[in-house]
């Protein structure tokens, strides 16, 4: 019996956070399943789609998905796909991500949609493979769900998107192999592109900008951030507003960052007068964030920006995923790296992989290793 799929409104929002309850208990850390107002300003969001799904005879509501799309970014996320446990096997999570991806990629409405999928089962990895979604990486620890999952990146483009990436020449040596697998589950080229030459930068000295004050408090931190950030220029990361401000004691950079304290995890979105000026103190940053809880921070970098990505490399910081043709420039679009590090100790174990996202886990499992694993001649005989 085909389900009954309708745009979610106000009305709904109580059963909604039955279902979302029923599905993920009282440890899903996402505010559109448990923070009444937020789901009511979702909804009624003009660039999301919200789509549910009930019963055609008892209308009662079985199923749910969003796509939360950016305003300035044509980017959107595919998230809170929640089918009731007395519901499940009869495609209603597919139905729901094909109806909501026609709805906004198919229309035109959005470049790219992508999708943080939990990995604890295969199942949500084929709902939206079968939906055109394409694996792009691994995101390790990203979540805490009453324990640490890992998570896999996936993404559908518009028609035509992928062809107009923007090259690049020269990466560093540490992220080719994940560009090789990126060619090889995608059917993309990087044609020509080089390691770029010379050693990672070095860390800080130890101890500078050790003190680092952190302000927890997100109205203050978003007026901070637009004053520091008028326009676009110097910030990209479709989805986030910064809600953590972190500054050594002389207040000679500012890091802004996301912080999900009920997920454990955090984003670091950019710094102030520049990423440059905070490069080097990547570490004591990470550390003020584990200690606020962020178990898993993550950076999003534009592939072509080398020195960056270098100096999250050299803070052990390692490249999980990549988001091809993520930001659009004038007639082209520019990829983008994952890179992430966690405090806490990483197990695949439990990790179910579908057979395309398997070179992505193997591609990072070796990255890692090269890491924060000694060589042959650093261990002692």
């Amino acid at each position: 019996m085909n389900p009954l799929i309708t745009p979610a409104t106000r009305e709904d929002i109580a059963e909604l956070r039955q279902l979302y309850y029923a599905v993920y208990g009282p440890h899903y850390p996402v505010a559109l399943g448990t923070d009444p107002a937020e789901m009511a300003r979702l909804i009624t969001d003009p660039h999301s789609l919200w789509l549910v799904g009930r019963c055609p005879d008892t209308r009662a509501l079985t199923a749910s998905a969003v796509i939360r799309g950016d305003a300035g970014s044509r980017i959107g996320r595919l998230e809170g796909i929640a089918v009731h446990p007395g519901h499940r096997s009869g495609g209603l999570a597919a139905a729901l991500t094909g109806a909501l991806c026609a709805g906004m990629l198919d229309t035109g409405r959005l470049d790219s949609v992508y999708a943080t999928v939990r990995t604890v089962s295969a199942g949500p990895q084929r709902v939206v493979a079968r939906n055109g979604f394409r694996p792009l990486g691994i995101l390790p620890n990203a979540v805490d769900l009453s324990s640490r999952e890992s998570l896999a990146l996936y993404a559908r483009h518009s028609a035509g998107v992928l062809d107009r990436r923007i090259p690049v020449t020269e990466v560093p040596a540490p992220l080719l192999p994940l560009l090789r697998t990126c060619e090889d589950a995608l059917g993309i080229s990087y044609p020509g592109v080089r390691a770029s030459s010379g050693p990672l930068p070095q860390p800080a000295p130890h101890g500078a900008a050790e003190r680092l004050e952190m302000i927890e408090a997100p109205a203050f931190v978003r007026r901070r951030f637009r004053e520091r950030f008028p326009g676009a220029e110097g910030w990209f990361y479709p989805l986030h507003t910064p809600n953590v401000l972190l500054t050594p004691e002389d207040g000679r950079f500012e890091v802004y960052a996301y912080l999900n304290r009920a997920g454990g995890y955090c984003s670091l979105l950019t710094a102030h007068p520049g990423p440059a000026a905070a490069a080097a103190h990547l570490e004591p940053v990470t550390r003020a964030l584990a200690r606020a809880g962020a178990g898993y921070v993550e950076a999003l970098v534009p592939l072509e920006h080398g020195e960056a990505l270098s100096a999250f490399l050299a803070q052990g910081f390692v490249a999980g995923a990549l988001y091809p043709a993520m930001r659009a420039d004038g007639d082209g679009f520019h990829d983008y790296a994952v890179l992430s590090r966690s405090g806490e100790r990483i197990d695949f174990r439990g990790v179910a992989v579908e057979p395309p996202l398997q070179p992505y886990l193997d591609c990072y499992v070796s990255a890692w290793a090269s890491t924060h694993l000694p060589t042959p001649s650093e261990v002692a005989p």
